[in-house]
């Protein structure tokens, strides 16, 4: 059986560019080669695409090092040429093209803007190649976190309370401290309670995210909205939820299908045993092993986890999800059940709760990355 051609992407010009490498790693070394002929295609940090560059497949998160797609002395560039469509795909050797081939599908591993926002998707929908994960609405909407929360509450799926701020014109000069009597006012006036969390509208793995628990504290919630807006200047401030945090995968390799949703799984902190103030930030997420666990399912009870369920199905269906997402939840008390954003690229790492979440569903991580590429295959 002649093998399909899948081109990997991976890196990309995003903060996340790191996790973008890991996750190219895993599927690399899970993916079926005995039905797919994958060809790695590293994005630098500057928007370069190449091939032949240091093999991905050795990267992990053992080392401690966050790996970084480079031009190496063997790299060639990538050259599209997007009318040719699925046989656009050239490597530059000197003055001459060689094509990679015809390619079957596309498995964009890229996190974050430029590669999760429906850039990269646009370009692919262009060329006319298939493509794994959502299509250019839903990638874009969900990138956006403003603009998730927009379209859940018009379907009707709680979301957390929050202004969303424009601090385009802010006072750089003071670090925004000059605009921070305004910002306090503007919280007041939402009715936010503390604590909060302030984050960029268009950043991932927590990047650029910070918890102000001092009400009344004009200069606290300016550094956030400060630090915030080194990420993007449109930044979210939310009313910090008193919930537990779990994650519903779901997966819906054939556009329109009904999606299939994993049990949903809680990222437990451990490191909350000494700091009863830690929150899953970029370290607990990728550096640190041991600040942190993944329960699937989570200890819910089950009715709660059916609700969980639902609630993440409907989210992805509301924002016109295709092939896969993880859709994040604030679960409270009384069992209400809220959704706090939607990934529809997470990641693929060893320790990433979407495989984890399918594995302990039933789906083994080759059988999962084999799933949604034959749901894109012509």
């Amino acid at each position: 059986m002649t093998r399909k051609r899948i081109v990997v992407l991976y890196g990309g010009r995003a903060d996340e560019h790191p996790i973008s490498c890991i996750s190219a790693a895993s599927v690399l070394n899970a993916i079926d080669t005995d039905r797919f002929e994958p060809i790695p295609v590293g994005i630098t940090k500057d928007g370069k695409w190449i091939v032949d560059g240091e093999d991905p497949r050795g990267w992990n998160l053992d080392s401690g090092v966050l790996p970084e797609v480079e031009i190496t002395e063997d790299a060639k560039m990538v050259v599209l040429d997007v009318a040719l469509g699925q046989d656009g795909f050239f490597a530059q050797n000197g003055n001459e093209l060689e094509s990679l081939g015809h390619v079957d599908a596309v498995f964009p591993v890229l996190h974050g803007p430029y590669g999760e926002d429906g850039t990269v998707q646009g370009l692919l929908e262009m060329m006319n190649v298939p493509y794994v994960g959502c299509g250019v609405l839903a990638s874009a909407a969900c990138m956006d976190k403003h603009y998730t929360k927009v379209l859940l509450a018009a379907a009707g799926i709680p979301v957390a309370p929050g202004i969303t701020i424009d601090a385009r014109d802010f006072d750089v000069a003071s670090e925004f401290a000059a605009n921070g009597p305004a910002l306090l006012d503007q919280v007041k006036a939402a009715g936010l309670a503390y604590p909060l969390f302030v984050k960029p509208s268009r950043a991932g793995s927590s990047f650029g995210v910070t918890k102000v628990e001092n009400p009344d504290d004009a200069d606290e919630l300016a550094a956030a909205v400060f630090e915030a807006s080194k990420h993007d200047w449109r930044i979210l401030i939310e009313q910090g939820i008193d919930a537990r945090e779990v994650e519903c995968a779901v997966l819906c390799p054939k556009a329109g299908d009904k999606p299939r949703v994993s049990w949903p799984g809680e990222i437990v902190l451990d490191s909350r045993s000494t700091d009863a103030d830690s929150f899953y930030d970029f370290d607990s997420k990728y550096m640190d092993s041991s600040a942190s666990h993944v329960e699937v399912p989570a200890a819910l009870p089950k009715e709660l986890l059916e609700k969980v369920r639902e609630t993440a199905a409907k989210a992805f269906v509301a924002v016109d999800g295709a092939g896969l997402s993880r859709v994040d939840t604030f679960v409270t008390a009384d069992g209400d059940v809220m959704v706090n954003e939607i990934n529809t690229m997470p990641g693929f790492t060893s320790i990433s709760m979407y495989p984890k979440a399918w594995e302990a569903t039933g789906i083994a991580y080759s059988d999962l990355i084999t799933t949604l590429i034959d749901g894109v295959l012509r």
